[in-house]
């Protein structure tokens, strides 16, 4: 099992260090979201501060990007860590893509799919020098060298996608090589829909399921005080109550018994009222949805949950004190023996 850091991306200046401490410490690798700055800046100033540390974007978001500038920045990454790098891509939301980034969103399951097949013909043109790809949203048909990245002494980047809701699921199990696992997937929603799903669509494929990574995001509470896992608890709670606000993650909440909870921070949240969307996500939300544990017994835990699940674990509260930096790290080192 490959244990992760995940991380916003964060200035240039920053992220040198961060990978080396990262490495130093005894983790696989560093996944960077894509929020207010860009994954994949933060990816090659990593693989040039810590050789050899596996490094992915979890997720970048793809319409903004034409497949082909998404191949090429995916591409010299992975020339760059010599085979390290997974290119991780997702759709975002209506709202973000249309009127963020001002692009097209419709049947956005749909055009994922062609985007990652239109992103390996990409791939596969830097190797050949021949590019002819027609899906059913994008067209690509040209490329001389001069325009070209040119083969590279690696594989093609491993190609993630994330994915919520089954046809998703399924999509990424026939043209995918991971699924990124929303941060509130609990045990009983991958059991029950993530891998059934990822399985089906390889099976349409002539795949099988272990040829596609389930990377999950696990949010810990650790602690040997009262007091430190307080703290941790209520940042999981907040945590939880922003993810678990959109609509689209409702079901995720009902099937594990907290019916009509997607609901009730909504209400608060067009409120305005952050502490109140927080209260809806009670201790048993956390006990579910959160991996609790000592110090000495996360290692246990987690591969007491995820083992035979998960390829990869992100670890969503690693960052912090460089003490408790620490500490995961050594758990990182214990789960990837």
């Amino acid at each position: 099992m490959h244990i992760d850091v995940m991380t916003v991306p964060q200035p240039l200046a920053q992220i040198g260090g961060l990978a080396q401490r990262t490495q130093a410490a005894g983790f696989s690798g560093l996944l960077f979201t894509e929020t207010g700055r860009t994954a994949y800046l933060d990816a090659a100033v990593a693989s040039q501060a810590a050789p050899g540390l596996e490094l992915s974007t979890g997720v970048a978001v793809a319409f903004p990007r034409s497949p082909f500038v998404t191949a090429a920045a995916a591409w010299e990454l992975q020339e760059a860590t010599g085979g390290k790098f997974r290119l991780g891509l997702g759709t975002q939301v209506r709202t973000h893509v249309v009127r963020r980034y001002g692009v097209a969103f419709e049947r956005p399951g749909p055009r994922l799919r062609d985007y990652v097949r239109a992103v390996k013909a990409c791939f596969s043109a830097f190797r050949t020098g021949t590019l002819d790809y027609h899906g059913e949203f994008y067209n690509l048909d040209f490329i001389t060298p001069q325009w070209s990245a040119g083969p590279i002494d690696a594989p093609d980047p491993k190609v993630d996608v994330a994915a919520v809701n089954p046809w998703m699921l399924r999509m990424a199990g026939e043209v995918a090589d991971g699924v990124h696992v929303h941060p509130i997937g609990e045990l009983g929603y991958l059991k029950r829909h993530v891998l059934p799903n990822i399985a089906a669509g390889a099976e349409k494929a002539g795949r099988t399921p272990s040829d596609i990574a389930v990377i999950v995001p696990v949010m810990t509470i650790v602690g040997d005080s009262d007091e430190e896992l307080h703290t941790q608890r209520e940042t999981v709670r907040a945590s939880m109550a922003f993810y678990g606000s959109t609509p689209n993650y409702a079901f995720i909440w009902d099937e594990a018994g907290f019916e009509g909870t997607t609901a009730r921070i909504r209400e608060r949240q067009k409120a305005g009222d952050l502490p109140g969307m927080a209260a809806q996500i009670s201790d048993e939300h956390i006990a579910a949805f959160a991996t609790e544990s000592t110090w000495d017994g996360l290692a246990d835990a987690l591969r007491t949950k995820y083992d035979g699940i998960a390829t990869r674990i992100a670890l969503y509260s690693a960052l912090g004190d460089e003490e408790r930096f620490r500490r995961y790290g050594e758990v990182a080192r214990t789960l990837s023996r």
